[in-house]
């Protein structure tokens, strides 16, 4: 696969209903605050391309666990890596199955576990049916299509207003804040929010499995950062359009009566803001192409991480540690799709839980443990000579529960989902702490190591 189709592929693969949807409906509620999001997760590309793209693609490793076993043999270093392959996958699909849910819930009427169950369906048989084969040139083909749909909205909001000042004119007086809407909200008042935030989007993004195994699909190093750039230029652009789509939905769509609801918030919540808009601009028609290219981003996504999470659970975590010795090929294929299966009921399973929360915000959480967990691991056995496996088990391990255990006493679910009344973590994003956590054990382990084999 040459440079095009697989940048392609990676803007399509990170391009999700967060990015899209999410993003666009948090410029909607808190205007200025999505830049925070944008900025991060855009910075770990060109890190991704300088760091990672090149000695991931010289190792030809299909999984995070086959690049850190390349290294260090053992059950152990390996059965820790996939297990934190398989927690990010999974809480990387509950995002989406919370976005799918939210927007066939609007479209069709269906209750939010109705509509969740036809996604997980649809999920399904799109991955046993299609492969990988078909999971990338749908990345490719969907990618093109929201670049698309986002360059119409926008190009249709600015021959609405006339230029870009009069549309931001008009977001400040259709907003409760006025010209305080391009300014940081309450949310982002805590500069230590800020910086973990920040930390954790842009190196979650060198911590996400289903980006990492891209720079497997191309034939040689130099393609693998010229793929990674584009996809970093791709980016960058879409997230410029949805900030236009964002606060052009906040002048257009914000207190109209035909998309709010009697109390006054928008039919589908926020994160429809993009849709409605849609509606507003060009009727029904315009509404329904936005919303298959939304719909059809989230499948392909959904298929991307499944196939991503079903590939660690087969591969990595039966095939590799469980099985004592090497399964035929068709019971790899079966503990694959069983995988597939369980991964989706339980995605749908934790959506149910945070489904009224913001998605840009949920993938912050998951772009979190990616970098608590993956990050730490991948950067110290890529560059450091004195790695250890023993500093490998403990940077995943405690990497990954020292965020699990931040963000379970942290605001999002001690507060919003226990409903208690103050979090015992005061950071809603973990990262600040557990990243230099996670290397801090890696390093230690690995001198200890050292110490016992040298006295």
């Amino acid at each position: 696969m040459g440079t095009w189709q697989n940048g392609l592929a990676l803007a399509g693969d990170y391009l999700s209903a967060a990015a899209f949807l999410g993003a666009a409906g948090m410029v909607f509620v808190q205007g200025y605050d999505s830049i925070v999001y944008a900025v991060g997760t855009l910075l770990g590309w060109p890190l991704l391309m300088l760091l990672f793209a090149e000695k991931l693609r010289a190792l030809g490793r299909y999984t995070v666990a086959d690049v850190v076993a390349s290294r260090f043999q053992g059950k152990g270093v390996r059965g820790v890596v996939a297990a934190n392959s398989l927690l990010v996958t999974t809480l990387y699909l509950v995002v989406q199955m919370v976005g799918a849910g939210k927007l066939m819930e609007l479209l069709f009427g269906f209750p939010y576990a109705l509509s969740i169950a036809l996604v997980g369906g649809l999920m399904l048989l799109y991955v046993l049916v299609g492969g990988m084969t078909a999971t990338t040139w749908v990345q490719v083909l969907k990618a093109l299509f929201m670049f698309a749909c986002s360059l119409l909205l926008s190009f249709k909001l600015l021959a609405h207003f006339g230029s870009l000042p009069n549309l931001l004119e008009a977001a400040a007086q259709a907003s409760p804040r006025g010209r305080g809407v391009f300014l940081p909200s309450p949310a982002l008042s805590n500069p230590w929010e800020v910086l973990s935030l920040g930390l954790g989007l842009t190196l979650g993004v060198l911590g996400l499995p289903h980006i990492l195994m891209r720079f497997f699909t191309v034939p040689d190093t130099r393609t693998a950062k010229r793929s990674a750039g584009l996809a970093s230029a791709l980016i960058a652009l879409f997230f410029s359009l949805n900030m236009v789509i964002g606060y052009g939905a906040l002048a257009l769509v914000s207190g109209n009566p035909a998309y709010v609801d009697a109390s006054g918030r928008l039919l589908g919540g926020n994160d429809m803001a993009a849709i409605h808009l849609a509606h507003h601009l060009g009727g029904p028609l315009l509404q329904s192409f936005v919303a298959a290219v939304a719909l059809a981003t989230l499948l392909a996504v959904v298929a991307g991480l499944a196939m991503s999470g079903a590939s660690t659970l087969a591969h990595d975590l039966y095939a590799q540690v469980f099985s004592s010795k090497a399964p035929n090929e068709a019971r790899q294929l079966w503990v694959s799709r069983a995988a597939t299966l369980g991964l989706g009921l339980m995605a749908m399973a934790l959506s149910s839980l945070v489904q009224n929360l913001n998605i840009a915000f949920l993938l912050g959480l998951a772009f979190a443990v990616a970098a608590s967990s993956h990050f730490p691991v991948l950067l110290l056995c890529l560059f450091w000579p004195g790695f250890k496996p023993q500093g490998a088990v403990a940077a995943g391990l405690v990497g990954s529960l020292a965020a699990l255990l931040c963000i379970l006493l942290g605001p999002t679910v001690w507060v919003y989902i226990l409903g208690r009344p103050s979090p015992l973590f005061p950071l809603a994003n973990p990262a600040l702490l557990c990243v230099p956590l996670a290397l801090l054990a890696g390093f230690a382990a690995s001198l200890w190591a050292s110490y016992r084999k040298y006295p």
